[in-house]
């Protein structure tokens, strides 16, 4: 082989290995996708901190999406019905324009009721284009449903209520087989057995890690393992 040849190769393989080897959410399903993100109360107009670490994770590895921060006031007065109406007004005008995007939705604590209030209406192709729902912190928790973790997507969790379950709308039966209901042992807004009102747990979800590996893992199943 002639040197110059042979250094050519080394040349292609340093390259090839020092790129970063991307995971991509383009098949034939999912040529580009869409996380809705809904954030929590008190928390600026914005990404939701709750999301923030797996999101830029994902959007990363998977590097034909965005994220959509939901438009809602996120207030003490638990105003959620422009939020609802923000995400079913932002999936037709998108699903219009790109009949062929996925999207996966999220939503922290109150954000999470803004979610949960939005599914009912997303109905037909905007019902199929969601390939997952994640939430944590969430204040409407029906104990017992299949979707239903702890931080380390365990059980400890499951059959638990939360704060406004009998009033408010959980999980639709119909999205329990795309969703992963994230709660954190004691956080007293989703876990109201073993802990009271908002209190610390309820605030652990940003930083931490089993949760943001967790919501990182499912993103990845549903946009990338499954298409």
């Amino acid at each position: 082989m002639h040197l110059s040849s042979f250094i050519s190769i080394l040349s292609f393989l340093a390259v090839s290995y020092a790129a970063p080897l991307n995971r991509r959410a383009t098949s034939a399903i999912c040529p580009s996708y869409t996380v809705i993100n809904a954030r929590g109360t008190g928390e600026a107009q914005g990404p939701s901190s709750g999301f923030r670490i797996m999101n830029s994770k994902v959007t990363s590895d998977l590097t034909v999406g965005k994220v959509y921060n939901v438009e809602y006031p996120a207030s003490a007065d638990q105003n959620i019905g422009p939020g609802v109406q923000d995400i079913i007004d932002y999936m037709n005008s998108t699903l219009s324009d790109f009949p062929r995007e996925c999207f996966i939705i999220q939503g922290y604590s109150q954000g999470a009721a803004v979610v949960l209030n939005a599914l009912p209406q997303l109905t037909g192709p905007s019902f199929a284009a969601v390939k997952g729902v994640v939430l944590v912190g969430n204040p409407n928790r029906r104990a017992g449903l299949a979707c239903n973790v702890d931080n380390y997507g365990g059980t400890t969790t499951k059959n638990v209520h939360g704060l406004t379950d009998y009033v408010n709308k959980p999980v639709p039966a119909n999205w329990v087989g795309k969703t992963l209901d994230i709660c954190i042992y004691g956080d007293g807004v989703c876990d109201t057995t073993h802990g009271v009102g908002i209190n610390a747990p309820h605030y652990k979800y940003p930083t931490d890690t089993p949760t943001q590996e967790l919501g990182e893992a499912y993103i990845y199943k549903q946009l990338w393992g499954s298409t």
